[in-house]
């Protein structure tokens, strides 16, 4: 009877003590079907199965044995509430025999949320009839903590309102193929994907959002597919690079290597790898690009990690290469496999899936956030239900920062793994992010200029974003909303330009075009420093404005012959002789701060003018605030 049992159920090794269930007794019609059944399923035929199986309770309502049998085929058929109730059953006609089952039925149980009951299962079994077996009895006590943590995080993270409902992408991007490794543009346009073609060759394809409808997917254009595989893509922010995971190529240095594609007007080149210094002889995979193109995430399994796969980064140095890689550190990686990151379009927010941090139970996905000093914070799982007991791939979050794609093969699948999407809670959301893009150009040639452009957070004066132009001077950078940041762009030889975009407490719905140009420094240059702040009446500079006056520390650390005028600026309010006086002690403000980060005092003059230099009309609010500014001028170099 167990042999036949062991072809459909997962047992432990099982001692039917003090049972009052006889399953000799089992009457012999329903035997024969239950029978038939195990042949069934040896078969492969679940649905078949299951109808054996009920047509043989029918024969025998007390048929202990076919109720555990049908609880295991909805088991793996993911019916887990018909799981459920047929363990149930049998437990109902004589618990001690099925004791051993308490395990499997806390799976179960723990599928639908139901994580109280499933410790209680667990437990029970523990206390009754634990395992002899130590790997059984491992896997049980692995279950109790797991349920635990469960329960704590439930306490710990009451969520109200929130459904979680993956929908599934359809039939223009799934197909009876697995799909998987979801990318989407930033604008939301582009969606790019890994196909498994015959279970064998995975490619990339990739749809378009067209009239309120994804179209049908394609190949990738260009020479980016081959007949070998290509898999676990990441697109840059502004769509120019794509770094892939490859294996099997002459030039590789391990099984899978990090390779590189561009795109052009053919569509991607062929993949180039991306050299020994960030590959090694072991497995190289599952890279992301972060927005400014800046840093390479990817895992590994190299030796010299903490475990069997770590996360790393490498960073893009001046010269266009890549530095050795960097792994993350404990603060991210475990002994257990650490993989799959994503880092969002914010810059500040990443995603991984982990077997090593506390969780539900195998692979879980966890988020980890910058801390205003740039290091990573401690990771958080995303919890039940995107998290359950069975093991999480990787996700990817849109610019939106609350809808997420993911693979996944549940109950609606057109064929293996589908890629679908689902709302992420709001308490593990990335910032929702907007981008800002346009040309740096020579004021006077209205050339395009090679340029750095910075995006610092005013509060933490942490650079958040830096990129480098293309060689036309133009440049893509994302904006992260909820914060309030300076904008800067420099070039040697030319004075910086700011700007601020002031995003806390704003709901920001559009993005920005800026095209800027860039004074060379010579005599009556000028600038207005758009990130000095003070507050109303007031001439202390703000926290806020020592991001934008470091770079005019670096500006004339740079130029140490340069001398300048800092100006200060009102608008029409109040009496004429109190803004000329308020905009002279803020113009000192700036001139004592230059001069107590070593700036001599000869270089520098400061001078108010009051509301005499308006350039825009003090009728309208928005005039007054571009009058009341703070100006930089060349005296002389």
């Amino acid at each position: 009877m167990k042999k036949l049992i062991a072809y459909i159920v997962f047992i432990f090794t099982v001692t039917h003590t003090h049972a009052q269930y006889d399953p000799q007794k089992v009457n012999k019609n329903a035997m024969s079907l239950f029978e038939q059944a195990i042949q069934r399923s040896e078969q492969g035929s679940l649905a078949s199965t299951a109808g054996l199986l009920q047509k043989a309770i029918e024969a025998d309502k007390n048929f202990l044995d076919a109720y555990l049998a049908l609880a295991s085929v909805y088991a793996k058929l993911k019916n887990h509430n018909s799981s459920i109730v047929n363990y149930e059953k049998a437990f109902a006609i004589d618990s001690n025999y099925a004791i051993d089952y308490k395990g499997l039925y806390a799976v179960q149980l723990a599928n639908t949320g139901a994580f109280d009951k499933a410790l209680a299962a667990v437990n029970e079994q523990l206390a009754k009839r634990a395992p002899k077996n130590n790997t059984a009895l491992q896997r049980l006590q692995q279950q109790q903590r797991n349920y635990e943590f469960a329960l704590a995080y439930q306490r710990s993270h009451p969520v109200t309102n929130y459904v979680f409902a993956p929908q599934n992408m359809g039939s223009s991007i799934n197909s009876n193929e697995h799909e998987y490794f979801p990318t989407l543009s930033i604008d939301g346009s582009k969606m790019v994907f890994t196909r498994r073609i015959n279970n064998t060759n995975e490619d990339f394809y990739y749809s378009e959002w067209k009239d309120g409808n994804w179209q049908p997917a394609k190949p990738m254009e260009g020479d980016i597919n081959t007949d070998q595989n290509e898999a676990a893509q990441n697109i840059s922010a502004d769509g120019e690079w794509m770094v892939l995971t490859a294996d099997g190529r002459r030039e590789g240095f391990g099984n899978y290597d990090l390779y590189m594609s561009m795109s052009n007007a053919f569509g991607w080149t062929a993949p180039q790898n991306l050299g020994g210094l960030l590959n090694s002889d072991q497995w190289d995979a599952q890279p992301c690009l972060s927005p400014d193109k800046r840093s390479l995430y990817f895992a590994s399994r190299r030796p010299g990690g903490l475990g069997g796969i770590d996360i790393y980064v490498s960073y893009m140095k001046p010269n266009g290469r890549w530095s050795s890689p960097e792994n993350l550190g404990p603060g991210i990686n475990t002994a257990g496999d650490d993989q799959c990151p994503f880092i969002h379009a914010d810059n500040q927010t990443m995603y991984f899936v982990s077997d090593g941090w506390p969780g539900y139970g195998g692979d879980d996905l966890f988020v980890v956030r910058k801390d205003p000093g740039g290091q990573w914070g401690k990771p958080e799982n995303l919890g039940y239900p995107v998290n359950t007991v069975n093991d999480e791939g990787t996700v990817f979050i849109a610019a939106d920062g609350k809808t997420a794609f993911y693979a996944s093969d549940r109950s609606d699948t057109k064929g293996g793994y589908d890629i679908y999407s689902f709302e992420l809670r709001e308490d593990v959301r990335p910032f929702k992010t907007l981008w800002v893009k346009g040309q740096v150009t020579d004021k006077k040639t209205k050339q395009g200029l090679p340029s750095v452009v910075d995006l610092t957070d005013l509060a933490s004066k942490t650079i958040i974003t830096s990129v480098e132009t293309d060689a036309g001077g133009r440049y893509f950078l994302t904006l992260p909303i909820g914060k309030d940041y300076a904008f800067t762009v420099n070039r040697k030889g030319y004075l910086f330009y700011s700007d601020n975009f002031l995003m806390s407490g704003r709901v920001a719905d559009s993005t920005y075009e800026k095209n800027i140009p860039l004074s060379p420094i010579e005599a009556n240059a000028t600038i207005v420093l758009r990130n000095i702040f003070f507050d109303v009446n007031k001439a202390e500079l703000k926290p806020a404005s020592l991001a934008e006056l470091d770079k005019l520390v670096q500006l004339l650390n740079e130029n140490p012959t340069v001398k300048i005028e800092i100006s200060g600026h009102t608008d029409n309010a109040g009496k004429p002789a109190d803004n000329l006086l308020l905009s002279n002690n803020r113009a000192k403000a700036v001139v004592n701060y230059l001069v107590s980060k070593n700036i001599a005092a000869a270089r520098l003059t400061a001078k108010g003018y009051g509301e005499t230099k308006p350039i825009a009309d003090n009728k309208t609010e928005e005039g007054k605030a571009q009058n009341r500014r703070t100006e930089m001028k060349v005296i002389s170099r």
